[in-house]
């Protein structure tokens, strides 16, 4: 807005004193607005797995329940960028697989000189891997998957973490037994319609809306690859992150038997720096509003006090957190 000083019917030295301090009262008291707004920037993966929509529907109700908060679900790789940004400060909040979560506070893996602070506010859903193909590539077992086009996730997510994970535990060799692609899930779905790839590792929750989007493509059958015998050699080796579990028939379309699986637990994790009130209140929105998020995606089902336990997160948890679930008289 312009105004003219000659039309004010004062002298122009004391007009322009008083529009100056009327100038610095609106500055101070936009500044003053700012300073209340807090922005809660959430990290969830790409959009064709849960994390995006699930981390979507937590960034709507944080902001619609919380005064003065303005939360934003981003687009990431996945785990491993997650927790990248919340240690460089530019996420608060971030979706993470225990596995990368705990390679990132040791500062090991991916992680290699890059030691993130990290902390649990809640155990989510179990996260599922998927070892996926179709018919006419040849693949039964993962023994089949040596010498094919294999897609093991992309880079930044920790579907490529626990993919490398599960193909040493099969007994072969990520770099020597297969061609190796990087690809999210979504880009991994179009690849394998297109034949570009044989098979294509992910892990998330059920259902996944890009696998669901594979298995109803006409003149396609999906085929999913048992991998539950990987588990124990995975945890001798990192830990008892892993447990065996099973995708049941028609979780996707054209599944007409049982997937014998290894799952790990997600959590949503934070860094030490998020002060006790905020992570006090953002769980507890989280399961204040769990009705409104399970109508965005069924595995906030999972949500349960009874999973807020020591054993389902290696990370140490918040004490903001820790005080709310003591309320609710859960024994971590």
């Amino acid at each position: 807005m312009t105004v003219r000083i000659s039309r004010l019917g004062i002298p122009r030295r004391r007009a322009t004193r008083i529009l100056a301090c009327a100038a610095a009262a609106a500055l101070l008291a936009a500044g003053v607005a700012v300073a209340q707004q807090k922005t809660i920037a959430i990290g969830t993966g790409g959009t064709g797995g849960v994390y995006y929509p699930m981390g979507g529907g937590i960034a709507a109700v944080l902001s619609k329940s919380l005064p003065g908060v303005q939360a934003t679900a981003e687009v990431t790789g996945g785990s491993v960028d997650n927790l990248k940004l919340i240690g460089s400060g530019q996420s608060e909040v971030g979706f993470s697989m225990a596995d990368a979560a705990l390679d990132a506070l040791k500062g090991q893996d991916k992680f290699r000189g890059n030691k993130v602070d990290v902390r649990t506010l809640m155990v989510l859903y179990p996260n599922r891997m998927h070892v996926v193909t179709i018919e006419g590539t040849g693949i039964e077992t993962m023994a089949d998957l040596k010498g094919k086009r294999v897609s093991t996730g992309s880079p930044g997510s920790a579907t490529e973490v626990m993919a490398f994970r599960v193909i040493e535990a099969a007994g072969l060799d990520k770099d020597k037994d297969m061609r190796r692609e990087r690809l999210g899930v979504a880009e991994s779905v179009n690849a394998i319609k297109d034949r570009k790839i044989d098979a294509f590792f992910w892990v998330g929750g059920l259902p996944t809306a890009a696998v669901t989007d594979l298995g109803a493509t006409p003149g396609v059958k999906i085929k999913m690859v048992d991998h539950a015998g990987t588990v124990d050699k995975m945890n001798a080796k990192y830990g008892d992150l892993y447990a065996a579990d099973s995708i049941p028939p028609g979780t996707y379309p054209g599944q007409d038997k049982e997937n014998k699986i290894a799952v790990v637990w997600n959590v949503l994790v934070t860094s030490d720096k998020m002060s006790d009130q905020m992570a006090y209140d953002v769980v507890k929105t989280i399961f204040d509003k769990k009705p409104d998020l399970i109508a965005v995606h069924k595995e906030a089902q999972s949500f349960d006090y009874k999973h807020q336990r020591k054993a389902n997160s290696p990370i140490p948890w918040h004490p903001g957190a820790v005080k709310y679930f003591a309320e609710k008289g859960v024994q971590m």
